[in-house]
């Protein structure tokens, strides 16, 4: 089924789903007396559409290009070093397991375009390093994403990007540190 998306508009001209704003105001139990709950259902469920926009063009772009939206994200990352990456690191940084990199890199070198070689400081662990084939894929793609980001955050000025990048990495703040106090409350084995 084809996703089809009919937004409305608030009074002061701000776009909103009406079939997320139905189903987020039966969810916070039809108690619309505080605004501010329903409005972070809303927000959250915004900033869910949004992440899905984005990996969908990402991933229309990367395998139109024979590399998943997963391996794209680690050649990325292995594109900004000279040293290679451990797995583990990798996996810290793309916030998935490290068998789910390994799988990953097991693709990007069939493909020629990573490859894991022994780790100079730790004779035990082996480093994950794009090659040359690598960088000239990155070095095709830069473009056509370029021209798909741009698309994207199409009639976005330059200050809506900054506050935007803004509004979201401080999201992401606020979940690593309630992550962090849940974490903790559980292994104290206190209730959150």
């Amino acid at each position: 089924m084809k996703d089809v998306h009919n937004y409305d508009r608030d009074p002061d001209g701000s776009l909103y789903d009406p079939r997320v704003r139905a189903a987020m105001a039966g969810f916070a139990g039809g108690d619309l007396a505080d605004p501010l709950t329903l409005l972070t259902f809303e927000a959250g469920a915004a900033v869910r559409t949004a992440y899905h926009s984005v990996e969908r063009m990402r991933a229309h772009g990367s395998q139109g290009r024979g590399v998943s939206a997963g391996a794209l994200d680690l050649l990325l990352r292995l594109n900004g070093s000279d040293q290679g990456i451990s797995i583990g690191d990798l996996a810290r940084a793309a916030g998935v397991s490290s068998r789910n990199v390994t799988g990953l890199m097991d693709t990007l070198e069939n493909d020629g375009l990573a490859l894991r070689v022994p780790d100079p400081g730790d004779r035990r662990s082996v480093l994950a390093r794009i090659t040359p084939a690598g960088r000239a894929w990155i070095e095709a793609f830069r473009e056509p994403s370029r021209l798909a980001m741009r698309a994207m955050f199409q009639g976005f000025s330059a200050e809506e990007l900054v506050v935007f990048r803004d509004l979201c990495l401080r999201l992401a703040a606020n979940q690593h540190q309630l992550a962090d106090r849940l974490s903790h409350l559980s292994q104290n084995g206190d209730q959150p």
